[in-house]
């Protein structure tokens, strides 16, 4: 009987050690560290040539590339993350960077850069141009660029911004994982005394960064010591420094319209007018080409005359009128696109106001496109170094900035400019079939406000309107016609019309029906006009201009004199 219970005893046994091993197994298993290991290249995702870029502590999908030993950036990229001031112009097949004080040109492919004082030698290629893309030498970049980089083997750590971090060091030799949790990939061994930067602490797992700038999770209990340290700031990038010139006392400017050499002559009459002025910008120049030449009805004596008076001249260039007056073709985009074209234009404008002794320039370059938008910032550009350089006070006329016009680009002409004039009218304009109030305050406030997120305060002249426009509804036809300020009153009396107060647009308004059509008018009178002068007084922004001389009245001049003394 005895040794029959003996294979059942060792059945019983054998099954408990399956038991006991299965069950150790599967707590092995369910508390045992993994060992798979993550593979980098897929992590990366990165070929050949190229490196994954971590930008401080993100991933982002750009790549740079490795080229003769030196890293690249695509244009794109650069412009995106790191400097958008560089600009391309593919045709001429170079890549030029303007600071305050000069233009640096790069062609493709060439080891040198040239700016004001001649030819620099690069040991590297500054930029070249593959397939569709545009490349530019990391170490290029870093010559206009507050930015630091790390290669490693398969990605770049590049660093814009400094402050503190907090670091602590690991105690024991250990892995950091992809995920938190000890069964997620590993992504490299950590051993013990390295210090890591804490991105995030968990319950159990911390992200961290190496020193080698790859980010996963190591556990608590591996890291001890937490401290703050002070980054260490890029030290060998001095930032450009862009000087001003500004009046000693707030801009009142009045453009003089000009359409011919004779108009010349009216300046006493329209300094009759605008007898409270400080600036007069007559309008002179106009593109005539597509080659960056202007036509010119400049007058030296006009700018004596202005002078004797006290008046700085600041002439006026604009893009559409000689276009308009004979119907020429001719397009901003192909003068400002090409860099010999564009900076032509640039030199001429210089040379003829300083042969002329004017003051200042001011651009008045109308209807631009999108795609113009970055040649036209270019010129701008262009413009100041050669303006600052001269003693000219750049100005530019801008429209009310709204979001389908931000690529005339404020933030950056608030830099680049001495002084940049607002266009505070044509909310409603000739044409439109579209019949509303030249400027109401609401436009004009909120138009303001905008610019001045951007621009200096006391870089800011807003321009008035000294005209309004008198719409005519007949039916489904709308049309237009102007009314200057000066005829109102007997406009207003040959109509027997009387004009009421309208809050909403702090403008007098006027309706009135004349057999089928209904005749409306918001008045810019000296009402409307001391109401804007509160609103741009209470913003403390740097003047007032006024279009146009010629329109105006004793008393809407009193008030722009009360406004320019503050």
């Amino acid at each position: 009987m005895r040794r029959k219970g003996i294979p059942v005893i060792v059945a019983l046994v054998l099954i408990v050690i399956v038991a006991v091993v299965g069950f150790g197994s599967r707590l092995l298993e369910k508390y045992s560290y993994s060992k798979e290991v993550v593979d980098l290249d897929e992590y990366y995702g990165v070929e050949e040539g190229e490196l994954a870029i971590l930008l401080q502590n993100d991933m982002i999908s750009d790549r740079a590339y490795v080229r003769d030993g030196r890293i690249y950036f695509e244009l794109n990229t650069v412009k995106t993350y790191l400097n958008e001031g560089f600009y391309a112009d593919r045709n001429e097949q170079k890549i030029l960077y303007t600071t305050a004080r000069d233009t640096a040109t790069a062609v493709f492919g060439a080891r040198e850069y040239t700016d004001g004082a001649g030819g620099h030698a690069l040991e590297y290629e500054a930029c070249f141009a593959e397939g569709d893309g545009i490349f530019l030498a990391a170490d290029y970049v870093k010559r206009f660029t507050n930015y630091s980089w790390l290669a490693f083997e398969r990605h770049l750590q590049v660093y814009t911004e400094w402050g503190t971090k907090q670091t602590m060091e690991v105690t024991k030799d250990t892995q950091v994982r992809l995920e938190g949790g000890i069964k997620s990939p590993i992504l490299r061994e950590a051993e013990a005394g390295e210090t890591v930067e804490v991105l995030e602490q968990g319950e159990d797992w911390s992200l961290v960064k190496t020193s080698d700038s790859v980010i996963g999770y190591l556990e608590n209990k591996r890291l001890d010591n937490l401290q703050t340290v002070t980054e260490e700031p890029v030290r060998d990038y001095v930032e450009e420094e862009y000087t001003s010139v500004r009046l000693p006392q707030k801009v009142s400017l009045g453009f003089h319209s000009i359409g011919g050499e004779g108009g010349n002559s009216t300046l006493d009459a329209m300094l009759a007018d605008g007898n409270c002025i400080n600036v007069i910008a007559p309008t002179w120049f106009s593109l005539t080409d597509n080659e960056g030449n202007f036509r010119s009805f400049a007058s030296a004596w006009y700018v004596e005359s202005a002078h004797a008076r006290g008046l700085q001249v600041w002439g006026v260039w604009d893009n559409f009128n000689y276009r308009n007056e004979t119907g020429a073709d001719v397009s901003a985009y192909e003068v400002l696109s090409s860099t010999t074209k564009r900076q032509k234009l640039v030199q001429d404008m210089v040379d003829t106001s300083l042969g002329l002794k004017l003051d200042g320039i001011n651009i008045d370059f109308e209807g631009l496109k999108v795609d113009c938008g970055e040649h036209y910032i270019q010129f701008l550009k262009e413009l100041s170094v050669l303006c600052r350089g001269s003693g000219l006070i750049l100005s530019v006329d801008n429209y009310v900035p709204l979001n389908f016009n931000d690529y005339y680009r404020l933030d950056i002409q608030g830099k680049i400019l001495d002084y940049c004039i607002i266009m505070g009218y044509d909310e409603h304009w000739h044409g439109s079939g579209d019949p509303g109030s030249v400027a109401s305050i609401e436009y004009v406030s909120k138009g303001l406000d905008r610019t001045l997120e951007q621009v200096p305060a006391e870089k800011v002249v807003n321009a008035l309107p000294f005209y309004m426009i008198l719409w005519k509804t007949e039916g489904t036809t709308v049309t237009d016609e102007y009314v200057t300020l000066n005829h109102l009153a007997d406009f207003l009396q040959s109509q027997n019309i009387k004009l009421q107060w309208d809050e909403t647009t702090c403008q007098n308004y006027g309706e009135w029906n004349s057999g089928t059509a209904l005749y409306q008018i918001w008045a810019e009178d000296e009402e409307s006009i001391a109401v804007k002068l509160n609103v741009m007084n209470a913003r403390n922004i740097g003047g007032v201009a006024v279009w146009r001389l010629g329109y105006g009245t004793p008393a809407a001049w009193d008030l722009i004199r009360a406004y320019g003394s503050l």
